[in-house]
């Protein structure tokens, strides 16, 4: 398929215009993180291209996701009575997320001071970012697990909703003002996912058996951190930002329908997957959730790049993604009880569908660099 399919003569003419305009209020990123990266970046090499560094930190994290993969396919493995995960495997997990951690937050310092700095540079950089949503909620999710002292497999594909469309809202800031505005929920989780996997391999998981206090357990206080964090940070300051930017007329978009226009594929992902978890004839979400969520993931991260192009090239974003229409077909099958004795191989070549789709894309796009600097 040509590279043309995917990113237009008027996308690629517009990043030649495009000036990245980024603000970052969190006080953990500013007196922490941004004086840390700033000492690491001086100790890489000049020679270690920026898009060299966010790819190795993307791939930390999806090494993290298949060494996990392999202890805890089914996430019971941290259940009572259960094998559970080798103490090396968490230790290996915290240094992991955090290297992807570093090296997110050194990429583009790179960047700048080797003045190779380009938007298709960050657009690998914020694709990448998409993706890695999947990826780091399905590996934490090992520590607690689906047991009595751990969430639902349904449960926690809402709370990967809930991320998921917590990193939309900033790009979705960004299609209607111009500005990024970062979210404070990034650094934060960052973080605090890190020191669990370390504070897992030292103690065990049998730490998080326990309540906190009277019934309410460490699991619960995950879950109010990650809505919270949406409800209470991200979605409110989304909103003001946008309106402030309606009040003083700097609105790039200014119909209520074109500045939602970037809502409608996710909502439509969304719908698709929960009808098929809620319908499934074989419970698949239940059966196969780690393939389940890295198919939502995966789906997800392309619809994001896709936004990410419109916005930086100052283009209009469609209203459907194209991978959309087949995945309808797919759940429509699945729901009906066509293929009721073999939903989950429907699954397994679904999901491979996607994973190969979004590759494709990833590297037709990023190699519009070599075919518009050449």
């Amino acid at each position: 398929m040509a590279l043309y399919d995917y990113v237009t003569q008027e996308q690629l003419s517009g990043f030649d215009k495009y000036k990245y305009s980024a603000v970052d209020s969190n006080p953990l990123s500013i007196y922490v993180m941004h004086p840390f990266w700033n000492s690491v970046v001086k100790v890489l090499p000049t020679w270690i291209a920026p898009n060299l560094i966010t790819f190795t930190g993307f791939m930390f994290l999806v090494l993290t996701f298949t060494l996990l993969s392999f202890f805890d396919f089914n996430f019971d493995a941290s259940g009572q009575g259960n094998v559970h995960v080798p103490s090396w495997v968490w230790v290996a997990a915290g240094l992991f997320n955090f290297l992807a951690y570093t090296l997110d937050g050194v990429d583009g310092k790179q960047a700048r001071r080797t003045n190779s700095s380009t938007p298709l540079g960050e657009l690998f950089d914020h694709g990448l970012d998409s993706w890695a949503c999947v990826f780091f909620v399905a590996t934490v999710y090992s520590v607690f697990g689906r047991g009595e002292t751990g969430v639902s497999v349904v449960t926690l594909y809402y709370l990967l909703w809930v991320v998921l469309f917590s990193f939309i809202l900033s790009h979705w800031e960004k299609y209607n003002t111009g500005i990024l505005f970062l979210p404070w929920g990034y650094d934060i989780s960052q973080v605090t996912i890190s020191v669990v996997y370390f504070i897992t391999a030292l103690v065990g998981v049998e730490t998080w058996y326990k309540p906190v206090i009277w019934t309410v357990y460490y699991r619960d206080f995950f879950t109010v951190m990650i809505v919270g964090c949406l409800f209470v940070v991200t979605l409110p300051m989304s909103l003001y930002n946008v309106f402030k930017a309606y009040r003083n007329n700097t609105l790039k978009h200014s119909s209520m329908y074109e500045a939602l226009l970037p809502f409608f594929s996710p909502v439509l992902l969304f719908v698709l997957s929960t009808l098929w978890i809620s319908l499934s004839p074989s419970d698949i979400v239940h059966q196969q959730p780690r393939i389940f969520y890295l198919m939502v993931g995966t789906a997800f991260s392309n619809i994001t790049c896709k936004l990410i192009v419109c916005q930086m090239s100052n283009t209009r974003c469609k209203p459907l993604t194209l991978l959309l229409l087949p995945m309808t077909l797919v759940v429509l099958l699945v729901i009906s009880g066509t293929v009721h004795d073999g939903e989950t191989i429907v699954l397994y070549i679904w999901t491979a569908v996607v994973l190969l789709t979004h590759i494709h894309y990833g590297v037709s796009v990023v190699s519009t660099d070599t075919l518009t600097t050449s």
